[in-house]
């Protein structure tokens, strides 16, 4: 578990407010105030600071990909022939919708990213893409067969 509170100042209250964010991302002010015994006002105002403060980033929901037709979710290692071509990588993958994440690596690629397409025919569609960007000498691929953990909080502790 992690212990942020030295790092950026949260208290007991600020965890709690945390927690319960990452649980419901919809819970209200009213909720939380009940839940940690404060005033809905002292809450809202937290949630604000949290926010402005950058330690929430965003709320958004999740969408259970299957049933919005994105039948195939994958892993794409890019093995690049260079690093002059990185933050080109980069940028290209921002501009992918079916880029759902992009992550820097060490090891024999230079980025990992996870995708979500309709099928394998729009996953080799992709992969042609992909295939095509400055930089990339070619990719290795899995295909994720089933998910057991996609999401979890962030363990935040107090001392």
């Amino acid at each position: 578990m992690v212990n942020i509170e030295n790092y950026i100042g949260l208290d007991e209250f600020d965890i709690k407010i945390l927690n319960i964010l990452q649980e419901d991302g919809r819970a209200s002010a009213s909720s939380i105030a009940a839940q940690i015994g404060m005033s809905i006002p002292a809450v809202t105002e937290r949630i604000k600071k949290l926010v402005e403060s950058g330690v929430i980033r965003r709320f958004q929901a999740i969408v259970d990909h299957k049933l919005v037709g994105l039948d195939v979710s994958a892993i794409i290692t890019l093995i690049s022939e260079s690093s002059s071509h990185y933050s080109q990588v980069t940028e290209n993958a921002n501009k992918m919708p079916e880029v759902i994440k992009c992550y820097s690596t060490t090891g024999r690629g230079s980025h990992l990213l996870i995708v979500r397409t309709q099928n394998t025919g729009t996953l080799e569609k992709l992969l042609r893409t992909i295939q095509a960007w400055p930089g990339v000498e070619h990719t290795e691929t899995q295909i994720i067969l089933s998910s057991y953990k996609e999401f979890s909080t962030v363990p935040i502790i107090n001392k």
